[in-house]
């Protein structure tokens, strides 16, 4: 009896470990092809609803019971700090970023997605749970039936860890099975979106702090000193008066917050006019407008984007006084790439005519003009209501430069 009875629990044992490997050689085999997916080359240059469409079509047709399938990715940015990517069966992918100011007590902040990505530990939800009652409040999952989901950290390193969300409508919701193929999925699935989330990065990043240009030049290799390339452009530099007094008397904060409020004004009117901002130098901006084959048209949108940014600093000025700025213009030719020492470079443009826009700014405040030109800006121009102010001495140069700006009201 008792040999038997050993007998007999081993045959236990052996049938319960061949019916793990089955299961297990099943989940592989189930979801080889999304594996294959994810780590391949296919969905490589697809933007993030391609990606998501392709993945949880994947996954569906590989039976597992997902109904939705949402990524909750952090992001480095200066904006937004996360995007949600949503799939369900059968409808457009949806695309979310999140702002820095949405507020952490919302009720993402509250929600099991945000203790998963805090904890990096998995966990299975139940939506007829009362503790996860508010779960069902949120856009992601009102009103889609479901009944289950499966949170799962995507975790790079010591990177702050994003997520992802499998969701069911079935009742019984995911099985074991389900479960080990999920978690099969998911390193590959965390390595796809780490690899996407770095080109983001990188991008935000570069068109950040050097500009989209500019950026793209990096991107593409020109990043050794020295490697520089010779372009024809109208020049713009923007200054706000008075900016040494103001620093003296408003607090670093107050001082900080107005600035912010300078940029706001003069950024947008150069992005919008198709400028290209190249350097932030205390309370300037250096932006230049390449000429291509149409330099009358490049100083065209540098004269447009000096209007409508005065005209925008009038509009936005704070109880502490006017924003006033100097802005010159001038058409010219520029060196355009890398200086500097060693590891350290700077991506800029040089050259006599970026020296010279910058003395004819400094001639905006004493000749009480916000807006001048050079004599190569202006010709380019042609406007009727650009008037000459006569020659005048600049800083550096033997010879006087002769100088434009509106005439009256309707230039300016």
């Amino acid at each position: 009896m008792h040999t038997h009875l050993v007998s007999s629990g081993g045959r236990d044992v052996r049938q319960a470990s061949r019916r793990r490997k089955e299961l297990m050689s099943f989940d592989r085999h189930r979801v080889r092809g999304i594996l294959e997916w994810l780590t391949g080359d296919e969905g490589h240059d697809l933007d993030d609803a391609g990606f998501m469409g392709a993945t949880g079509r994947r996954l569906r047709k590989a039976g597992l019971p997902v109904d939705r399938l949402t990524l909750h990715l952090r992001t480095l940015h200066p904006e937004f700090r996360g995007r949600t990517v949503v799939w369900s069966p059968g409808a457009p992918v949806q695309v979310a970023d999140r702002e820095h100011d949405a507020g952490q007590s919302d009720v993402f902040a509250r929600s099991p997605m945000r203790q998963v990505m805090d904890t990096r530990r998995w966990l299975v939800v139940r939506l007829d749970d009362p503790r996860y009652a508010e779960l069902s409040m949120l856009d992601l999952f009102r009103g889609q039936g479901l009944v289950e989901l499966v949170i799962a950290p995507l975790i790079y390193g010591d990177m702050p860890a994003s997520a992802v969300v499998f969701c069911t409508r079935r009742t019984t919701g995911f099985s074991d099975a389900d479960q080990r193929a999920l978690a099969a999925i998911v390193p590959a699935l965390r390595g796809a979106c780490e690899i996407r989330m770095l080109r983001h990065a990188e991008t935000t990043l570069l068109d950040t702090y050097v500009g989209t240009a500019t950026g793209r030049r990096i991107l593409a290799g020109h990043i050794r000193r020295g490697d520089a390339e010779t372009l024809d452009a109208a020049l713009f530099l923007c200054d706000l008066r008075g900016f040494t007094a103001l620093s003296d008397r408003l607090s670093t904060a107050d001082v900080l917050s107005l600035l912010n409020l300078y940029f706001d004004q003069v950024v947008p009117a150069i992005e919008a006019a198709g400028g290209e901002i190249l350097k932030f130098m205390g309370d300037a901006v250096l932006a230049y407008f390449p000429a291509g084959r149409d330099p009358e048209q490049s100083c065209r949108a540098a004269f447009e984007a000096a209007r409508a940014a005065l005209r925008r600093l009038a509009d936005a000025s704070p109880a502490s006084g006017p924003l006033r700025a100097g802005i010159a213009l001038h058409y010219g030719t520029v060196s355009y790439g890398n200086i500097g020492s060693g590891h350290r470079l700077d991506f800029t443009v040089i050259g006599r005519d970026v020296n010279l826009t910058s003395r004819l700014q400094g001639l905006c405040e004493p000749l009480g003009e916000p807006l001048l030109m050079s004599k190569e800006f202006a010709r380019r121009l042609d406007r009727p209501d650009i008037a000459p102010i006569g020659a005048h001495a600049v800083k550096g140069l033997s010879y006087p430069i002769e100088l434009f700006a509106p005439d009256g009201a309707q230039g300016r």
